[in-house]
This record gives structure tokens, sequence and C-alpha cells, in this order.
């Protein structure tokens, strides 16, 4: 999330607050269609029918009591450099303070935020930033009445977990509607316990859909002007039937307070990873192994794609699901398992949701034409731990020639471009850029020099001359630009359309 902008809504008030809650299995009698275009005379009737099943998460963490051992006391919020004065206060602190190897003192603190029950046997839902590095968790419930509750998965990538709790009663609990059929302008209603205070209530509207904050590969927020804050998250937002179409889990706020943006993650999104935390105590999201970069104009212009459409890849992942099956870097995956892959956000939501082991098929736009592969899944969390560093190098005896073109002077890539750029060995070819025209187009694009020119319209290119060849074939053709495929010194390669001059 982006400092200061976006703001989780977990609340870290140390009151001793209580419930919220909310169920309802079947439509709440007098509510509104999902559908309905008027406001309800009341909402009233929703409010009470779910209230019930809407809870109060509170979350116990021990930490490090550091900040009065001695060293100096910077004032509330602190800076910067607090971290650096404590470490220097540990260190130097001697017999009659906590010394480098002594055992830290622990203080508790405590978070506040919401949940829902969504089994009456004892599930419970709430956010992963809510109980995240808990020593204890503890449901509240609307009556006042407290439970101890076992974590029984999270996932920080949709951030959600998944509680369970031991009642000597069936709970209240609410169930799950469609995300997707949600409108915008339809009304919603976003139940939790903002700033510790208790259950609250708030109704308001579905603003957009599908917003991304940037806060995981996965976003695809329901934005909302329903009041959402500090101490709303993991509280359900439900449609006028009584379901759940989301989970309140940020704002956009410069002060903390609501001002109208809230962000709900949708029900078709946490459905799946909650049944996966339910059964296998973790995730096992789908696998396709390749790097990708979203399609803009230019470069659809240079792979002769139509339309602005699909995810190209930008690499293949050597052990991944991808390479067998055919895919190739330069391929623009434009339909995944069925369904049409509009950029290259849409991807991974696909991917991650498709069953571990599934085979699917993936249409590709290739030279100008469609190609389907068949790719056998993998799953992300085994492709997460796999090493992917190589250790070939070029011949570092090469011929150092250098040449320019596209505002940019470059060399072959050899021992000597290698440490001068600290270029990681992962980058096994290509051509290293030397120098860029501060006022070419390449400039622009953000080529810099140290970056490793891999390929030029899909034709690996190894030296200065093959680039040369390369990019008079593609000026002989009336190309207007050329796609090349770029390695930054890091590894992270991308492909980059720039003006031919």
């Amino acid at each position: 999330m982006r400092a200061n902008r976006f703001t989780r809504t977990a609340s870290a008030l140390a009151l001793g607050v209580a419930l919220v809650a909310a169920p309802v299995l079947a439509p709440v009698p007098g509510a509104l269609s999902a559908h309905a275009r008027g406001a309800p005379d009341s909402f009233a009737d929703l409010a009470a029918n779910v209230s019930d099943a809407v809870v109060n998460i509170s979350a116990t963490q021990n930490i490090d009591a550091r900040r009065n051992n001695g060293g100096p006391q910077l004032g509330p919020g602190g800076t910067p450099f607090d971290e650096l004065f404590e470490e220097f206060f540990r260190r130097r602190m001697g017999p009659g303070g906590p010394g480098e190897d002594a055992p830290r003192p622990q203080r508790k603190s405590n978070s506040l935020g919401s949940g829902f029950v969504v089994d009456s046997s004892g599930i419970v839902i709430t956010n992963n930033h809510v109980v995240q590095d808990a020593s204890e968790v503890t449901v509240i419930f609307n009556d006042g009445s407290k439970l101890k509750a076992e974590v029984l998965g999270k996932d920080p990538k949709i951030d959600v977990a998944v509680l369970r709790v031991k009642s000597d009663k069936p709970l209240k609990s609410v169930r799950f509607g469609d995300s997707d059929a949600a409108r915008v302008g339809d009304w919603v209603l976003a139940v939790g316990n903002p700033f510790g205070l208790g259950g609250s209530v708030t109704a308001g509207i579905v603003s957009a859909r599908n917003r991304n904050i940037e806060s995981g590969p996965y976003d695809n927020y329901i934005q909302t002007d329903a009041a959402i804050n500090k101490g709303n998250s993991g509280g359900p937002l439900f449609n006028m039937n009584g379901e759940v179409v989301g989970m309140n889990t940020a704002i956009l706020s410069p002060s903390g307070g609501s001002i109208g943006i809230g962000f709900a993650t949708p029900s078709n999104s946490l459905v799946p990873i909650i049944d996966q935390l339910q059964k296998f105590g973790e995730t096992r999201r789908g696998w396709l192994g390749v790097r990708i970069q979203n399609v803009d104009d230019a470069i659809a212009e240079s792979l002769n794609l139509g339309k602005t459409r699909g995810a190209l890849i930008a690499g293949i992942e050597d052990k991944g699901p991808a390479k067998p099956a055919g895919l190739q870097s330069g391929d623009v995956i434009v339909k995944f398992d069925g369904k049409d892959v509009k950029n290259a956000r849409d991807l991974p939501k696909l991917v991650a949701g498709a069953p571990v082991g599934k085979e699917v098929e993936v249409v590709v736009m290739r030279n100008g034409r469609e190609e389907t592969k068949k790719v056998l899944l993998g799953r992300l969390e085994d492709g997460e731990k796999q090493a992917s560093l190589s250790t070939g190098r070029n011949d570092g005896g090469a011929q150092n020639t250098v040449q320019s073109a596209l505002g940019m002077d470059f060399a072959t890539l050899n021992d000597e471009g290698r440490k001068r750029f600290s270029i990681k060995d992962n980058v096994k070819s290509g051509v290293l850029v030397t120098k860029v025209d501060p006022r070419s187009n390449a400039a622009e694009k953000r080529i810099q020099p140290g970056d490793v020119i891999m390929e030029v319209n899909q034709r690996a290119v190894k030296t200065p001359a093959e680039m040369a060849d390369a990019l008079k074939a593609m000026k002989s053709e009336g190309k207007k630009a050329v796609l090349l495929l770029v390695a930054a010194p890091s590894g992270d390669v991308r492909f980059v359309p720039v003006t031919v001059e």
C-alpha cells in the first residue's frame, strides 16, 4: 500500500470494546432486491437481522519494550532515526541494562478489528492484518460474550484470515452473495467496530468496481462511500438481501478517518481462498510460470495484435509449467481457460483461481496469429520457493565493439561490462547499453546504461552487429517502432517499444 494514502482499517485503540454481529441465511424480510434502483425507506430490518453475526476481533501481540531502556525519548511518533538510536543504546548500555544477548522485555499491544460468522459451527472471517502476528485472538459477540479463537489459516495476498471458535450453541451466521452481481449504484450496508466503539452500521452505494490500489497482486476491490473507519477492518459489506458481497479492508484517507472512499475485497475472491484455508490451512493457487507485462498501443502495433489487449510474456520460468507447454517470451496471452484476458492485471487473478493440476487452454497471439496451448498448472506456492538464478556467463573474451542506434550506444556484453554495471549472472546474453541520449525515445521509455537488449522484435541478438542488422531489417519493412526485450542489471526483464528514428 502507498504510505499515508491507503490505510488498513484495523484499530489500535486499547478500549475494552465489544460486539457487532450479523446473520441471515435467507433474504431479509422487507429488504429490497439486490438490484433495487430506489433507496429503501429504512435499513433497520436488514441491520437487525445481520448484526448478531458481525463480531469484534481483539488481537493481542507481544512486542519488544525497548523505548524506555535509558535512551533518549524522541517524542510521540518518533523519527526515522529511532531504530538507529535504539540499536546504539542497546549495544552500549552495559551491565545495568539489556545488552546484546540479554532477553528483551516484552509488552502487550492490543488491536481491534471486525469479523463475521460464516458457519454456525464457529467459523469466523476477518482481515489477515487484524490478527497478523497475534499471540492471542478473542472474538467478542453482540451480546458481550467472548470466545478464544484459533487461527486456521491466513492469506496476506488478499488479506483474509479464517478463525474458529468453540461454542456450546450454534452461532448466528451470514452467507456470501455474488459480488459480480453488485452494480455501481447499488445500495450496500457496512457493519463493523469503528474506533472501538462497538457495533455500528453505515449505508452507502457501490461507487466503483475492480479498483486496483496496488496492495497486492490480486487487487479488484469494491469501492464504496459507506463510511468505513479504523476498526472496520474485516467487517462485512452487505447487499440488500443480507448477503455478504465484500469484506471491508482499506480506506483512502489523509487522516485515517472516512472521507467516503472505502474498499472491500469481493466475496467471489474470498470464497475459494477461505475454502482452501479451512481444508489445508494454506492457499493452493494455480501457477503458470511466466513473467508478464501490460500491452500498450505501441506494443500492440509492433506485434500486429490489431488492438490493445492481453498480457505480454516477458519471461518464462525454466522449471515452470509454461515452458514444456510451448509458451514463449513475446507471446501475448489473450485468453486463459476460456476467459478473455483484457490486460495484464486479469491474468494473475485467473491463474491463481484455477485448480492446481488442471490442464487449461491458453490462447496466445504469436506472429500475428492465434495459437492454443495446453498447460498443466503447477502450484504457485511451490513456484515461489524455486531458485530462479542461473550461473551462466558470457564469453569474457568477446571483442567489445561499440555501435549506435535509436539514441543509444551498444557494446558486446562481457565480463568487463558485467563488472562495470553490476549485471547479474542470470542475464545470460544480449547487447549492452552503454549510453542513452536523454532526448531520445529510448530515454523516455526509461532505458538506461547497464540495461541489456536481448531481443529485437522477438529476434535474439548477442552482438552490436546483429542488433544493427535487425534494426536495418525493421526500417526496410517500414516499421515505426521496434519492440526490444530489455533486461535490467538485476535480471528483471520487460518489453519496451522504441520509435525508429
